[in-house]
């Protein structure tokens, strides 16, 4: 490769590198959903488990940052990063975008019946929830195991080995297939 061509393909890259940093913005919004944390990290599977709290939806979040397979925030004061640990088909800014929405979801929840709003604050789901009003309780399914939001099926786990599966019929959940444990933590018929 000559001098001339070197340098175009160096400047090519720098090009598409500068567009990438500006798809990273960093910015204020609204936790999508509720999400459980440890304190200091965030997963995209959600696990309930360890002692960890939930951030409700709508808790306000400022994109501070991002590093490798995470989007650096601030909530409440607290520097936290949201990890894609099993999403990692989208990039940092596709991800940033999915969980820290700029429209705060409360004023969609303050909307829904009263049973839902209530399976939403307890991270749980009844019969009849629209994905929307999944999303906003439980975060989204982890893409690597759940492409295609559009699906009648989506997967979630409580933990490693606590695996739920939401049925969709005519886009609202119809039913629950999982252990009698895991139902019980998470299903409100």
């Amino acid at each position: 490769m000559g001098t001339r061509q070197g340098l175009r393909a160096l400047g090519l890259a720098a090009a598409l590198l500068a567009g990438s940093a500006g798809a990273q913005d960093k910015y204020d919004g609204y936790l999508c959903c509720n999400m459980r944390s440890d304190g200091s990290w965030i997963s995209d599977s959600n696990y309930a488990e360890g002692g960890k709290r939930v951030i409700p939806a709508g808790t306000p979040v400022k994109v501070t940052g991002y590093g490798r397979y995470r989007v650096k925030v601030q909530i409440d004061g607290e520097k936290q990063e949201i990890g894609n640990d099993y999403s990692r088909d989208l990039d940092n800014a596709a991800f940033a975008r999915r969980y820290v929405v700029t429209e705060d979801p409360k004023a969609a929840i303050a909307g829904w019946p009263a049973k839902v709003q209530e399976a939403v604050r307890q991270s749980r789901v009844t019969p009849g929830m629209t994905r929307e009003q999944v999303l906003a309780s439980l975060g989204y399914p982890i893409s690597s195991e759940n492409p295609d939001l559009e699906s009648d099926l989506w997967r979630y786990w409580l933990s490693s080995f606590a695996e739920f599966q939401l049925h969709f019929s005519n886009g609202r959940v119809s039913d629950i297939t999982t252990d009698p444990a895991t139902r019980n933590r998470v299903w409100t018929p």
